[in-house]
């Protein structure tokens, strides 16, 4: 983490898909794709979970929390797996942070 951020400052962070970012399923291929701007991301079942938790008003602390309840796993792991998830999306300007 860099300096002057906290873990409260990450857990407060709300992501959002940025313009031109859509979580659709393709009813034809039965699949889930996170479509971007000549990008085509076909998430795995726990990006999946991720993702459509992603609307623009939960914070990454009440994602991580409800993923932890839904899968009755370790907060902490949970918590690490989703920021470097968030943080290899927002590299790709697939989500913002």
């Amino acid at each position: 983490m860099s300096a002057g951020i906290t873990t409260t400052d990450v857990a407060n962070i709300i992501p959002v898909l940025p313009r031109g970012v859509r979580l659709r399923f393709d009813e034809s291929r039965r699949q889930w794709f996170l479509l971007g701007p000549e990008r085509v991301f076909e998430p795995d079942e726990m990006a999946l979970e991720i993702l459509q938790r992603i609307d623009g008003v939960s914070c990454v602390e009440t994602i991580v929390q409800d993923l932890a309840t839904t899968f009755d796993a370790d907060r902490d792991e949970i918590a690490t797996d989703v920021m470097t998830f968030l943080r290899g999306l927002a590299d790709q300007r697939m989500v913002d942070l």
